[in-house]
C-alpha cells in the first residue's frame, strides 16, 4: 500500500522517521504546519499519518472514532493491539497516544481504504488557511503567529455502507467556539460516492492562545505559511 513508505515496523511495532512523516504531511496530506518540518523542535507526527496507519492495518469500519491522546514524536514505537472494537494505542511503556472505537462492518479492501485515506486527509491537510482562516477572522480572534498552538482533538467518520469504492468527502459546516484564549473548532463533513450522500463525519480541533484578532499580524501569518509551501515545492 501506498502508506507503507511512510513507517516503520522494526519487531512489529510502528514508528516514524522525521523524513517519513514530514513526507506525508507534504506529499499526502498538502499540509504545511511547521511543527512537520524536519528540523521543527516541536516536530510531532501529523495525527493524519496516524489515522492511516490504522486504517491500512485494521481497516475501514463503518463507524470510527479516534481520540488523540498524546503527541507522537520521531522515533516512538507505537504497540498495535490485536483487532477489536475499542484500541488503545500506546508505546512498549504504556504511554497512550490514540484511542480508536470502532463498529458496524468492516473492509479491507486496499481500494477502499487508500481512497478514504487519500480523500480524508487531503480534506484535513487544507485546515489552514483554507477553513480556519476564515473562521478567525469571523471571530476576530487569532493564532499567536510565532507560537501557533492548534491541537488535533479528534475525529469520527459514519459510513451508511461499506459498498463503496471512492468516497469523496464534501465540507458541510465549520464552527469555532471561544473561551477565552481557547478556541474548539468543529469540521461537519460528508462522504459522497458520486452524487450519493453515504456517510457523514466531524474533525475537532483545540486552539490555544488565542489574541484580539490584528489583520496585518494576520495576514503576515497566511502569507508566511504560503511562503514556506511555496519554498518547498519549488526545492522539490
Amino acid at each position: 500500500m501506498f502508506i507503507d513508505d511512510y513507517f516503520n515496523e522494526p519487531g512489529g511495532r510502528v514508528c516514524f522517521t522525521r523524513e517519513q512523516a514530514s513526507g506525508f504531511a507534504k506529499h499526502v496530506a498538502d499540509d504545511f504546519n511547521p511543527i512537520h518540518d524536519i528540523d521543527s523542535k516541536r516536530f510531532c507526527v501529523p495525527g493524519d499519518l496516524l489515522f492511516a496507519v490504522m486504517l491500512a492495518k485494521y481497516g475501514v469500519s463503518q463507524h470510527m472514532q479516534f481520540v488523540f491522546s498524546g503527541m507522537v514524536s520521531d522515533g516512538v514505537e507505537l504497540v498495535l493491539p490485536q483487532p477489536g472494537p475499542q484500541l488503545s494505542i500506546c508505546d512498549a511503556q504504556g504511554r497512550e497516544y490514540l484511542q480508536v472505537q470502532r463498529g458496524g462492518g468492516n473492509s479491507l479492501d486496499a481500494s477502499l481504504v487508500e481512497n478514504l485515506t487519500r480523500s480524508y486527509v487531503a480534506f484535513s491537510g487544507h485546515t489552514f488557511p483554507h477553513i480556519l482562516a476564515p473562521l478567525l477572522k469571523e471571530q476576530q480572534v487569532m493564532i499567536n503567529p510565532q507560537r501557533p498552538m492548534v491541537i488535533y482533538q479528534s475525529m469520527e467518520i459514519d459510513l451508511d455502507t461499506l459498498d463503496i469504492t471512492a468516497p469523496t468527502l464534501v465540507s458541510e459546516r465549520n464552527e469555532l467556539q471561544i473561551d477565552g484564549k481557547r478556541g474548539a473548532v468543529l469540521l461537519a463533513f460528508r462522504l459522497m460516492e458520486g452524487e450519493r450522500v453515504v456517510g457523514r463525519g466531524c474533525k475537532r480541533m483545540l486552539m490555544s492562545g488565542l489574541r484580539p484578532f490584528d489583520d496585518a499580524a494576520f495576514e503576515a501569518g497566511v502569507s508566511q505559511y504560503l511562503a514556506h509551501k511555496d519554498a518547498y515545492a519549488a526545492g522539490a
